[in-house]
């Protein structure tokens, strides 16, 4: 890499340098490719390092210029100063270009913001390589974003910007993201009804299919012995049946009253989600020439705030992606393919992972998952839910792009996502209760000093890459809290209990609450 930088006018690029019961389709898809066979001519464009920069102002020369004797130091100390000084630079020049995030971005900058990649020839030649075949748009519908993305959606107004400490944060005066909140609410509401419904009708259909059962039984009579033109009276059994019957009637009629009463919910339901759908077009159109500049501001100081709790005190904070500091091969780099398919091998044992309660019937609820191009090696949970809406709102989570290990950052992330949850479901009962209630209660019988959560993250992370594989490391009472309160999926169960007593023994308890109330 040259010493110097042209950045002007007429400036090129710098010299390359080779330095739970829920159904398969409600879950997570296969992905058909990891990346494309062809790579984007955009990372080889002489023209990309500039573009970058192109009418980006002060911040933009003030990156410039720390990045040229950041590249040109030889000295250690220089390079650690300057080193510091990239980190200010970045994230100033950063707020700049995500204020226009959009739609509408050069492609440069969308992938300075997307990977942290200020400059393409800062990479090796494979990894270049590598990062011209990551899929752009893989269609795959699933909530996870790129910061470029999800930048687009905070300021269009589809998603509320993050939730911070400070009063008024947000965009709280985007009357177009007040009605898609409440869009977004009734459209739970809806989806919730709609499993209730389903779940009455089968269990209707079920009480009919016994009083069918049943019917049949009691009408059936064997010819009197004692007088042949009449037939036997009934049987004790069939007594029982009648008395059955009876309380089947009523169950029936309770059943189909509830089926009554959510049908008039859902049809108010979707009465209420075709209003606010109107609403949401009608400021849409009003609003569509605007950006949220308030929310896109909010919601870069929250990813700043992300982007270091990936990181961790004692983590790498250097912004820009450079073969100084990325070694990663494909399948550990955070792409959204490859989230999805580790999101996918969690649900595959923590089957509940996704799945809240809205009237005691599950809903599978995936959180927004925001990918950071950092260094960091935690992923992290930023709120469970949204307070508003606890029932059917999606929680955020946010992923480093660059860590040492890809199923250790996604699982720090899902055991801050599973704590968080559980914690705030049970309110003031939290150290009481459920998961988080036992766990705490074991936490203080071991007398141990320090977080709670971050206990319990370790241990998820046992839970998932050990446990799930049979290997015996959590603590036995640590080990009945997760089966029982956080469970495998019934067919990972079924394989553990024939490798192991201990895990025969919690089958067995399984077993036997299944036949108490109290399970």
């Amino acid at each position: 890499m040259s010493d110097a930088f042209v950045f002007g006018e007429n400036a090129g690029a710098p010299e390359n340098d080779a330095g739970s019961d829920i159904s398969a389709a409600s879950r997570f898809p296969e992905i058909p490719k990891l990346l494309e066979e062809k790579e984007s001519a955009v990372f080889n464009d002489p023209a990309y390092y500039k573009n970058i920069f192109a009418e980006g102002g002060d911040s933009a020369k003030r990156l410039h210029a720390v990045f040229q004797k950041y590249v040109a130091a030889k000295e250690p100390a220089d390079k650690t100063l300057y080193r510091q000084q990239m980190t200010s630079a970045f994230w100033d020049y950063f707020s700049v270009i995500m204020k226009g995030s959009l739609g509408g971005l050069s492609s440069a900058k969308k992938y300075f913001l997307r990977f942290a990649m200020l400059y393409p020839g800062a990479l090796s030649p494979e990894s270049r390589s590598f990062f011209a075949k990551i899929i752009d748009n893989s269609g795959l519908e699933q909530p996870v974003y790129y910061i470029d993305e999800w930048f687009e959606r905070i300021g269009r107004g589809d998603v509320k910007a993050s939730s911070t400490d400070e009063a008024g944060a947000g965009a709280k005066g985007n009357e177009n993201v007040h009605f898609k909140s409440l869009l977004e609410k009734s459209s739970g509401k809806l989806e919730g009804t709609k499993g209730l419904l389903r779940v009455k009708s089968t269990e209707r259909d079920e009480l009919e299919k016994q009083f069918t059962v049943k019917s049949a039984h009691i009408i059936q009579h064997e010819k009197s012995s004692v007088f042949n033109e009449i037939k036997n009276p009934y049987t004790e059994g069939q007594r029982a049946s009648i008395n059955e019957i009876q309380e089947l009637l009523k169950n029936m009629s309770r059943v189909d009253r509830e089926i009554t009463r959510l049908l008039d919910e859902y049809s108010q339901s979707g009465e209420d989600v075709r209003i606010l759908n109107e609403k949401v077009q009608s400021t849409q159109a009003a609003e569509s020439a605007s950006v949220d500049l308030a929310a896109l501001d909010t919601e870069f100081n929250s990813i700043r705030q992300m982007a270091k709790m990936t990181i961790g005190r004692q983590g790498n904070s250097f912004p820009v992606l450079t073969a100084d500091y990325f070694h990663s091969m494909a399948d550990n780099v955070g792409f959204r393919e490859n989230i999805i398919k580790k999101l996918a091998w969690v649900e595959e044992a923590d089957c509940e992972a996704f799945i809240r309660l809205y009237k005691n019937n599950p809903n599978r609820i995936v959180p927004y998952v925001i990918l950071i191009p950092s260094y960091g090696d935690f992923g992290i949970c930023w709120e469970p839910f949204d307070k508003h809406n606890k029932a059917t709102s999606r929680g955020r989570i946010a992923i480093p792009m660059y860590p040492k290990n890809l199923t250790i950052a996604v699982l720090t992330a899902m055991g801050d996502f599973r704590w968080q949850v559980a914690k705030e479901i049970a309110s003031m009962y939290w150290m009481d209760e459920g998961l988080t209630g036992n766990y705490f209660q074991w936490f203080q019988t071991q007398k141990l000093k320090g977080d709670v959560k971050l206990y319990f993250i370790q241990d998820y992370i046992l839970w998932m890459t050990k446990e799930r594989e049979g290997v015996q490391k959590l603590d036995k009472n640590v080990r009945g809290i997760f089966w029982r309160y956080m469970p495998f999926s019934q067919p990972l169960k079924d394989k553990l209990k024939d490798r192991n007593l201990v895990y025969q023994e919690l089958y067995q308890r399984d077993k036997n609450r299944a036949k108490s109330d109290g399970y």
